[in-house]
């Protein structure tokens, strides 16, 4: 799932580094004659804590050369910390990373190349649409652990049936889900749940930018906003009709990434991201046998176009390690080794978040678990496989893009005003921050 870019303030990143002295970072040999590799991983569901410290326990008694040093990093303290550890020499030789983040830190020399360090039959396995994630110039500089769509279409069936719809034909258009919208909003249940606030507009509508357009409100040079194309007010029109036609709540408890609107029966149906399954599966188990999903619709009913964008999670080697290879192999034994070991990832996640390789598609498709799941397949083969990449362009462009969702869904300005408004607005975080011919090349 996306989160927020946090920045620490400089002073803040200073007083941590000094604090960080001493501890943490890369090392090499312990008093035992083994190197040390230190791991950081940012603290994500308690389950995956439980499950990396199991692949780290195993693969440092399957080996006697190399010790793991694994640390978890609470996500509120992660860049404040990784960035002071990084001033003060002591950067981890693996940590997690988004890939929203590597190019930017490709371009500050944070990462090591792997090409040479991984074998290239691992990056063979990687799936087409995910290899560009950790390609920059044609060089790998992470390995993909995990994809999380950033939208998916949930809703109930039995709601559905009492409207006198087909649970087994979702809607396949956006003309479709406004009728599907209408007919399931009555009582106190609306139709369904969707972004409303310009943060969360901001991330989550990348998909069907993608969809309506085929490119996003930016140049991909990055010199120039496209807000204003007339295919983006297609997009405004979509969220405008839900939320002034009372299809949706218009004062959500909760941001978009929650489902508890969904899960506790205030709306038939949920857009939100593949992790809405664990949070289901968690939390609202009544809800699993009345839920099923599909693609979010597109515009024109093409199932082939994206509807949703791929964030995610890889592992990166510090570019000033003294450990490449050590870490480079800790990195292939995690996530590019033995397939099952990513199956058991997956399966541990309740098929909450799918995966990168083709080798460990396989290694599911023989376990029950895996070919039993209500979503899995859906999700994997439907909206997975046509994602896209996040973009990388600062999250500055992103918001103004939503806040014109906002502002035209809200009436608060029609929607060729927002969309001028939003233009004018990344223009400006282009001339700023210099974004100009600074698009990573994949």
């Amino acid at each position: 799932m996306t989160r927020l870019r946090i920045t620490a303030a400089l002073t803040a990143v200073v007083l941590a580094a000094a604090a960080l002295a001493g501890c943490g970072g890369s090392s090499g040999a312990g008093g035992d004659g083994k190197t040390t590799v230190t791991f950081w991983q940012q603290k994500f569901e308690d389950y995956q804590q439980a499950w990396f410290k199991k692949y780290v326990d195993q693969y440092n008694a399957s080996q006697s050369k190399v010790k793991i040093d694994y640390q978890v990093v609470p996500a509120d303290t992660w860049q404040q910390k990784l960035k002071a550890a990084q001033a003060a020499g002591k950067a981890p030789d693996v940590a997690t990373t988004s890939y929203g983040n590597i190019p930017a830190g490709v371009a500050q020399g944070q990462f090591t190349e792997l090409d040479g360090l991984l074998p290239a039959d691992a990056f063979a396995d990687v799936k087409d649409n995910v290899k560009s994630f950790v390609t920059i110039n044609g060089k790998h500089y992470a390995y993909p652990m995990l994809v999380e769509p950033s939208t998916v279409l949930y809703y109930r069936t039995d709601l559905v049936k009492a409207a006198g719809l087909d649970p087994a034909s979702p809607p396949k258009t956006w003309a479709d889900l406004l009728t599907w919208a209408q007919k399931l909003t009555t009582g106190n249940v609306k139709g369904m749940t969707i972004a409303s606030t310009a943060n969360d507009l901001a991330w989550s509508s990348w998909g069907l930018q993608y969809n309506a357009c085929g490119y996003l409100p930016i140049t991909d040079d990055w010199s120039k906003g496209r807000a204003t194309d007339p295919c983006f007010a297609k997009i405004a029109e979509l969220y405008k009709s839900l939320y002034q036609g009372n299809l949706m709540p218009r004062t959500p408890k909760v941001g978009y990434p929650d489902a508890l609107p969904y899960g506790q029966g205030e709306v038939a149906m949920m857009a939100n991201g593949s992790w809405a399954v664990g949070a289901l599966k968690a939390d609202y188990k009544d809800m699993l046998s009345k839920t099923a999903v599909a693609p979010f619709p597109s515009l024109d009913g093409d199932p082939s176009k994206p509807t949703a964008t791929l964030g995610g999670w890889t592992l990166t080697v510090d570019g000033k390690t003294k450990n490449k290879q050590q870490a480079a192999d800790f990195v292939k034994y995690l996530l590019a080794g033995d397939p099952a070991i990513m199956a058991d990832f997956f399966k541990t996640s309740g098929f909450s978040k799918y995966t990168v390789r083709t080798s460990v598609d396989t290694a599911l498709a023989g376990t029950p678990e895996a070919t039993s799941d209500p979503f899995m397949k859906v999700i994997s083969e439907q909206i997975v496989a046509h994602g896209k990449q996040e973009p990388a362009y600062p999250f500055d462009v992103a918001l103004a893009f939503g806040t014109a969702l906002e502002s035209s869904m809200k009436n608060t300005a029609d929607i060729p005003k927002a969309m001028k408004t939003a233009d004018d607005a990344i223009n400006d975080v282009i001339q700023k921050q210099q974004l100009k011919g600074t698009a990573p090349k994949s």
